[in-house]
């Protein structure tokens, strides 16, 4: 199970994560920090990695700029009771993903999008997707081929698989995403390399993803990713 190590930024406890009531209002279950309120604040939207849960990345809001909104959402395809996934991996070796479950999965976080920022009265252009792992990759999946549904995002320990990266070709709308990429040196489930491939793929359709590798980090997020995580999300509602 992919799940994200306890580290500074995860120190919201088993109980606080029991009072926080799960959501069915929109195409996948989801946790909620938000004010329905509020009108264009960026809405932050965590995508867990396989085998987790909702869960999983909600206490990472603490470390992120308060003011913004955040859901936390439930990969569709469950595997157990608490443990979910957004694909099935194809066959062995490279960790690839299912092409039908990848569409199926992609569909329904993509009008998850929409009508969370609808519901929570903010633009695509404020959205972004935080994923971590299998999260990770399908936020590469709905941003690079639907880049009018965010306005970015951050891609934690993951990859671009190899049927998405052989479908890009040069498009002037997705130069407007605003892309995080971290990595840790040390990642034995996601190797290092697949951050930097994806690094480099993308600067060759014209983007600028800011790329930041953390030397003898494994497959986790650290709390010094947290903190240029946070800058990085700052940055983009100045």
């Amino acid at each position: 199970m992919l799940k994200v190590l306890a580290l500074l930024t995860l120190l919201a406890s088993t109980a606080v994560h029991a009072q926080t009531p799960l959501h069915t209002d929109l195409p996948l279950k989801y946790l909620e920090q938000a004010n329905p309120e509020s009108v264009n604040q960026p809405l932050v939207i965590f995508l867990h990695g396989y085998g987790s849960n909702e869960q999983d990345l909600f206490g990472i809001k603490d470390e992120l700029p308060a003011q913004y909104n955040f859901l936390s959402v439930r990969a569709p395809i469950v595997m157990e009771e608490g443990s979910y996934q957004w694909f099935r991996q194809k066959g062995k070796g490279a960790y690839n993903g299912e092409t039908d479950d990848l569409k199926a999965s992609g569909q329904v976080l993509l009008d998850f999008v929409a009508q969370a920022a609808k519901k929570y009265h903010t633009v695509p252009n404020k959205v972004f997707l935080v994923g971590f792992s299998q999260g990770a990759i399908m936020s590469y999946e709905v941003a690079l081929r639907h880049p009018e549904a965010v306005g970015g995002i951050a891609a934690l320990s993951g990859r671009i698989l190899p049927v998405l990266k052989s479908e890009l070709k040069p498009d002037e709308k997705r130069q407007k995403l605003a892309i995080f990429i971290g990595h840790g040196t040390a990642d034995k489930r996601l190797p290092f390399n697949d951050g930097t491939e994806a690094d480099s793929l993308l600067q060759s359709l014209s983007l600028k993803p800011e790329f930041h590798a953390y030397p003898g980090v494994g497959h986790s997020i650290s709390a010094t990713e947290m903190q240029d995580l946070s800058a990085w999300l700052q940055r983009l509602n100045p």
